[in-house]
């Protein structure tokens, strides 16, 4: 494998995290008084799914999926886009977007438990404990948001299972991409997974009520950046990254959003792009904060020990 392949992989993967980062602010902001967390992830999903198939047409070179992949295509695309998008959304809605950021860095300590099981990737006593710490990290979070609000709580526990949805995805759509190119992989995913938003009971009844005249100037502006930014670039990066990295190493990466959420809510904040979301940020949760990064830590010295040999 070639040098540049990997950093580029490394590079792709970094900037993935940034969008995800600014976007954990932005869509807050969004939801519900404008859309409604059902509505906001079809408009995402539709607008993705419309990309990626106008790249295939536009394109040459044509790749077949054999007829066997598709099952696990729409497998991965349960967790890869619906549950993942559905829970992230709703929790977001719910939840704050500092804590949102926070509980996404469980996601590399999630892909190492389920690679255990899938992938068979060796679990050590050390990684053990990086689960540990980390798991306490997130528990301690939910419990103090429980404490303010139950909503606030419910949103947290959405957003686990959005992290635990998408750490899933990643270990699923590794064979996927071994076998055909990014675009391929990643243009079947949505599709199947649109299919399951717009079924979605609730999506229907969101969009039979909603106002879109407010579609317009900055908002207009923040939903595209969701639909281009956020959904088309980061999963094709997403998936071009995996192609040449595994799948806890690209799951580490999650490790700076909290940082990146922290930077975006006070720079948005200051240039008046956001509401101020500069009074969720508080010493508790930057304590919960930093033991998730510990167990992360942990856990990933452990995987660059054991994994990292299998990549070159």
């Amino acid at each position: 494998m070639k040098i540049s392949n990997i950093l580029w992989a490394h590079l792709a993967l970094l900037l993935v995290n940034t969008f995800y980062g600014a976007n954990h602010v932005i869509a807050k902001g969004i939801m519900p008084d404008i859309l409604s967390p059902n509505v906001f992830i079809f408009l995402r999903v539709s607008g993705a799914v419309f990309l990626f198939w106008l790249i295939y047409f536009l394109s040459k070179d044509k790749e077949k999926v054999a007829r066997k992949d598709f099952g696990r295509m729409a497998l991965v695309a349960v967790f890869g886009v619906a549950v993942n998008q559905l829970f992230f959304f709703n929790g977001l809605n719910l939840s704050s977007s500092i804590n949102s950021g926070i509980i996404m860095t469980l996601n590399p300590i999630i892909v190492v438990i389920l690679s255990y099981f899938i992938l068979k990737e060796k679990i050590t006593p050390t990684r053990l404990i990086g689960v540990g710490l980390g798991a306490l990290g997130a528990v301690m979070l939910t419990l103090s948001s429980g404490a303010k609000s139950s909503s606030l709580a419910l949103g947290d526990l959405f957003l686990l299972v959005n992290a635990t949805s998408y750490a899933l995805y990643l270990v699923l759509v590794k064979p996927l991409m071994q076998k055909y190119k990014p675009i391929t992989v990643i243009r079947w995913v949505f599709t199947f997974g649109w299919v399951y938003v717009t079924l979605f009971p609730l999506t229907l009844r969101d969009l039979m009520v909603t106002d879109f005249s407010p579609l317009h100037g900055v908002v207009l502006f923040k939903v595209i950046y969701v639909i281009i930014c956020v959904t088309f670039l980061a999963y094709l990066l997403t998936v071009y990254g995996l192609r040449y990295l595994s799948p806890s190493t690209s799951a580490s990466y999650i490790y700076i959003q909290p940082v990146l959420v922290i930077f975006f809510a006070i720079f948005f904040a200051y240039i008046g792009f956001t509401e101020d979301y500069r009074d969720t940020i508080t010493l508790d949760k930057i304590a919960y904060m930093l033991l998730i990064f510990a167990g992360v830590y942990i856990t990933s010295l452990k995987k660059a020990k054991y994994t990292q040999p299998q990549e070159d």
